[in-house]
């Protein structure tokens, strides 16, 4: 059962998070309007679309970015303020260890860690579905980075297609090329001077198309030359789009079938996919480690106070973001493995937190 210092401090922990995450909640708004206002202003869109489309699902995404900073700015402010009110050497004096001191700590920030490990995997990339789709149409129109030249790739396990260039405008495919396979040897292909996108479930219109068939020696060539033929293959507009941010909106199951059809198709370059699963279940796990950093700092009484204990957290947080973006950066760069890239500042964070409980008052 809770002692009534557990409880205390776990309700200190949550109102002291839930305060601080309003207040950077409002400055990031502030400065997110203050960038966006004119594209505001001269697109089309309404005051419901701005409001729910976008800053609904904004709170979200940036309360999901940094929540591991709160939890660090959170403990080390009312911690700060019980050790300069002697509340901290109170609870020692009565025979209350460090460690069991911190159990409230850990259940607090467990609490918040689990909510955070939820919405990193399901509710914020749905979220953010929502509000990448709105600044793609309105903010950021520019920034599609998807392939439209010479594109080869595999749409299904037999199945290879090759487009020379792809007109985004129209969504027309220029000399297309879909080739199929039994046992690795080439069955037949279709070559298209143009290939139309017609609708969905797959739906393609060749024009000026040729069809090779091959069986053993025999050869078999059905020439089109001012005609069209209907059909459908694995090819889908979306297959040329890609967003640098594309992978904030998928969730956690659709980010690994992303990864395994990217694989079939023969794309290699899925390693920042895997980099964004691995950093969804390491981010709550910081949580709990700057917790035990912040409460480790935070409780000696010392002559600066709170200013000092804060001076302390901002450059903690500001360390551990530079080591986390400077770890990424080598993985992404294939010099680390993922995993390791991802993990490399909770694992030297938690050695430090480590020697600051075994050095913490007692």
């Amino acid at each position: 059962m809770f002692k009534k210092i557990d409880q205390y401090i776990i309700r200190k922990y949550l109102s002291t998070f839930l305060y601080v995450a309003l207040i950077f909640t409002q400055i990031a708004i502030v400065i997110d309007f203050s960038e966006k206002v004119e594209e505001f202003i001269d697109e089309p869109v309404t005051v419901k679309q701005v409001l729910v489309d976008y800053y609904l699902n904004f709170v979200f995404w940036i309360n999901g970015v940094l929540w591991p900073l709160y939890s660090l700015i959170t403990v080390i402010f009312f911690t700060s303020r019980m050790a300069y009110n002697s509340e901290i050497i109170s609870i020692l004096g009565a025979g209350v260890s460090f460690r069991r001191m911190m159990v409230p700590y850990m259940l607090a920030a467990s609490l918040i860690a689990g909510l955070h490990l939820l919405g990193n995997h399901i509710i914020i990339p749905i979220g953010n579905k929502t509000k990448l789709d709105f600044e793609h149409a309105y903010v950021w129109k520019e920034s599609d980075e998807g392939k439209t030249r010479n594109v080869d790739m595999f749409i299904a396990p037999q199945e290879k297609v090759f487009v020379r260039y792809y007109r985004k405008k129209d969504t027309t495919a220029m000399d297309l090329r879909l080739e199929r396979f039994e046992d690795n040897q080439l069955k037949s292909y279709i070559k298209a001077k143009t290939a139309e996108w017609k609708g969905y479930p797959n739906h393609w219109e060749l024009k000026n198309y040729e069809i090779r068939t091959f069986n053993g020696m025999d050869e078999e060539l059905i020439v089109g030359r001012g005609e069209t033929l209907d059909t459908s293959f694995n090819l889908v507009p979306a297959d040329f789009v890609r967003y640098n941010n594309q992978k904030e909106m998928m969730t956690t199951p659709e980010l690994r079938k992303f990864i395994e059809d990217e694989r079939q198709r023969g794309v290699n370059l899925t390693k920042v996919y895997q980099i964004e699963i691995y950093r969804r279940t390491a981010d709550p796990f910081t949580i709990l480690i700057l917790t035990v950093i912040g409460m480790a700092v935070a409780s000696r009484k010392v002559r600066g106070g709170m200013g000092l204990h804060l001076a302390l957290g901002v450059a903690i947080g500001a360390i551990f973001i530079f080591l986390s973006r400077f770890s990424i950066t080598f993985a992404t760069s294939e010099a680390l493995p993922a995993l390791l890239g991802v993990w490399i500042p909770n694992i030297v964070f938690s050695a430090i937190a480590l020697v600051l409980v075994l050095n913490a008052q007692k």
